[in-house]
């Protein structure tokens, strides 16, 4: 049987697809920056997507979109700090926080977050020794801040599909020899970062060929700017119903978790995407 474990969850891979909602406590992200900066306005949205059946709430506070402010570790954990222990006490669901600093991750680990969404796009021996202390989940993405580059200048040499799996792969040998078991890793082949849009949509029609060797895998895709792209859709608001399209396709495919805005117009789809596989 497949999982993906925390110290305190174990999700059952292959039956359900698990939903994780997005929760931004940022002014600035691209699709819903300051919407939620406000403690009680995120309270708020962490409540209504429990209440829409999100399984996973992920919270960021620094945006990562292209050429973002960068915000100091400090100013991320006190964007945190008074969100995560609020949200902790109030729903016995898996918790993540999207960052890519070990100081935040350990800080929010003490607070009760359960899973680390790691979007540094790098295996960071520091950050590796935090989870294996913790026993934490650790989702690892493709791409990443890490690299800070504009799309058009990325390139794949053995093509995009190999060089995601060949991540994968090195992903889970560094976490191995760190004592790290695999099914507390889930892999996110990073769509949308250090991708453009030719090679997003290479990776969404060939999500199933990627392999993520038993781990979990992820799809992080809402709202992106490619599928405003495909859509022909220019307000970023208004991209749901494509996220909602791109997702199916990615969970006919193998995607364990996907990563949404928009909780309640996926949670009814899932249903019939879960029956059929």
């Amino acid at each position: 049987m497949r999982c993906f474990n925390t110290s305190r969850f174990s999700l059952e891979l292959g039956k359900k697809t698990y939903i994780m909602g997005i929760l931004n406590v940022t002014p600035d992200s691209f699709s819903d920056g300051g919407e939620f900066f406000d403690k009680n306005d995120a309270i708020k949205q962490a409540e209504r997507m429990v209440s829409e059946g999100a399984d996973i709430i992920d919270i960021g506070a620094v945006s990562t979109r292209p050429f973002a402010d960068e915000v100091s570790p400090e100013e991320e954990w006190q964007r945190l700090r008074n969100v995560i222990p609020e949200i902790r006490k109030r729903f016995d669901i898996p918790l993540s926080v999207d960052t890519f600093n070990p100081s935040t991750a350990k800080l929010c680990l003490d607070e009760g977050v359960d899973i680390i969404n790691d979007v540094s796009g790098v295996f960071s021996s520091e950050m590796a020794e935090t989870i294996k202390k913790s026993g934490c989940g650790w989702i690892m993405m493709h791409g990443g801040v890490a690299l800070r580059k504009a799309e058009e200048e990325v390139q794949f040499q053995n093509g995009i599909i190999n060089d995601i799996n060949e991540f994968f792969s090195d992903c889970l040998k560094k976490t191995a020899d760190y004592g790290i078991s695999s099914e507390f890793i889930c892999l996110d082949p990073g769509f949308g970062f250090s991708k453009n849009e030719e090679q997003n949509t290479k990776l969404l029609k060939s999500f199933g060929e990627l392999s993520a060797d038993g781990s979990a895998l992820l799809c992080a895709l809402s709202r992106k700017r490619f599928i405003g792209a495909l859509t022909g859709e220019k307000d970023k608001t208004m991209l749901d119903s494509g996220t909602l399209a791109a997702n199916i396709t990615a969970c006919l495919n193998g995607a364990d978790i996907i990563r949404v805005h928009n909780v309640a117009i996926h949670k009814n789809a899932l249903k019939l995407i879960d029956a059929l596989r």
